[in-house]
């Protein structure tokens, strides 16, 4: 089992001595409920709550959330405090988990989720979940994500999952029909590729206006590959799979978009015009934009008819589900009242309010039943057509990076995945390196 360095420890454990240090009275600030005193009520408890700041709406929602927990709960009492995300937060988490000083609950991005299990960093939470039904309750994609070897350690805060955004006056400006969002109806490739095509204008050699962008990230890239019956790994997960006729048909498809049909933009495209990929869509420099499905919080509030939905097929219409985790540290001095506070936030009542907002989707069946839809499916947010979708999200896959204890195998892949996207690497090289590299990865575990 690989070690944590034991350099990066001592690097994080000073980083946050010195958070702590000339941090505090603006996390203090910022705790919802914390008026800036030690508590003293007697009987009360006092949660240490961790997350990250990546959207207003989500940080301001779960401020909201613990608002409404704590009038509930008035016995506890929570601090939350918000740290950057990415690879600096987990950075940050593993140093305060081996310095014992990990909060009560925090936030765990579902591909380090494994790791934290296997180092035994986290709550056994399974008979409380059991005791109140809420395994019951959720997607498949979900149960699978939130537990490992049949105990639950946290529980999947939503999901998310790749979808096909686009521009709908473009489409109607060049009479073509819209992409479609019931999964029985999805575009082959090759109906994608013509339509990516005719929405692809050029002045000269010079392209205005391109088909598609956003194919080729590692996150997007597995949908369609599951698509083609392929995986990145072995279905027992101890193998790669990427050098597979399955794999490689997908990354050859994907990678003629930009290099062979020209209807998709490099990447520097977007660096050099200093734009993000919504704004790109909305203004028209490209048509199709295939991003999560967290991308409708912030398209449903620009200024133009965003459409939505389901990503192009190989044999049959797919995507992958996943989302950050809600769990308790394994050595919280109040694991009762941890749990409380997980349930709270995998409840329906907390995940609403970013469900309706655009930026999460469900993770409870009870909220794709008829009725459960009517509480979320918001018009102005979720565009007409919307709702042909669900069948796609409840059977979404899951995301099968989530499932595996290595931190290393995406990063590794991604880096090979550049040299043949990006540069002159073969398609044979790209996935024999990928399979050699994550074969690695996967024995060290």
């Amino acid at each position: 089992m690989k070690k944590w360095s034991v350099a990066l420890v001592s690097l994080m454990m000073l980083a946050l001595t010195l958070t702590a240090c000339g941090g505090n009275e603006a996390n203090n600030a910022a705790n919802a409920g914390n008026d800036g005193t030690a508590s003293n009520k007697a009987g009360q408890v006092t949660l240490k709550f961790m997350g990250w700041e990546v959207s207003p709406l989500e940080t301001q929602s779960v401020k909201n959330g613990l608002e409404q927990f704590m009038k509930e709960n008035p016995n506890i009492k929570v601090e939350y405090t918000t740290i950057p995300g990415g690879t600096q937060y987990v950075a940050k988490m593993q140093a305060m988990v081996l310095g014992d000083e990990a909060p009560d609950v925090f936030f765990l991005q579902s591909d380090y989720y494994h790791d934290f299990v296997t180092r035994g960093s986290l709550l056994d939470i399974t008979e409380n979940v059991k005791k109140d039904g809420m395994d019951s309750d959720l997607i498949d994609s979900a149960v699978q994500l939130s537990t490992v070897d049949n105990k639950y350690y946290g529980i999947e805060s939503c999901i998310v999952a790749p979808v096909l955004y686009y521009n709908k006056d473009i489409f109607d400006k060049a009479g073509v029909a819209y992409p479609p969002s019931d999964p029985s109806k999805a575009w082959t490739w090759n109906e994608f590729v013509n339509t990516a095509k005719k929405l692809t204008i050029k002045n000269g050699d010079k392209v205005e206006q391109y088909g598609v962008y956003g194919m080729e990230t590692y996150y997007n890239l597995i949908a369609e590959i599951m698509s083609n019956g392929g995986n990145w790994f072995t279905s027992d997960l101890k193998s790669s799979a990427a050098n597979t006729q399955e794999v490689k048909e997908v990354l050859q498809a994907v990678a003629d978009l930009r290099k062979k049909d020209g209807v998709s933009p490099e990447g520097k495209l977007l660096t050099n015009s200093g734009m993000s990929p919504a704004q790109m869509l909305q203004t028209g420099k490209i048509a199709m934009l295939v991003d999560g499905s967290w991308a409708l919080q912030e398209l449903s509030k620009m200024n133009f008819k965003v459409g939505v939905g389901v990503l192009p097929k190989f044999d049959e219409a797919v995507t992958h589900g996943q989302a950050h985790l809600h769990v308790a540290s394994a050595n919280t001095k109040h694991p009762e009242e941890a749990w409380k506070l997980i349930k709270f936030l995998s409840s329906e009542e907390y995940q609403l309010q970013n469900v309706k907002a655009g930026l999460w989707l469900p993770n409870h069946k009870s909220l794709y039943t008829e009725e459960g839809i009517q509480k979320w499916l918001t018009a102005g947010v979720h565009p007409d057509g919307f709702k042909d979708l669900i069948p796609y999200f409840t059977s979404s896959k899951p995301y099968p990076y989530a499932l595996l204890s290595s931190q290393r195998i995406q990063e590794d892949t991604t880096t090979e995945l550049d040299k043949f996207f990006l540069s002159d690497q073969s398609l044979d090289q790209t996935v024999q390196n990928i399979e050699t590299v994550v074969n690695k990865s996967l024995a060290a575990q």
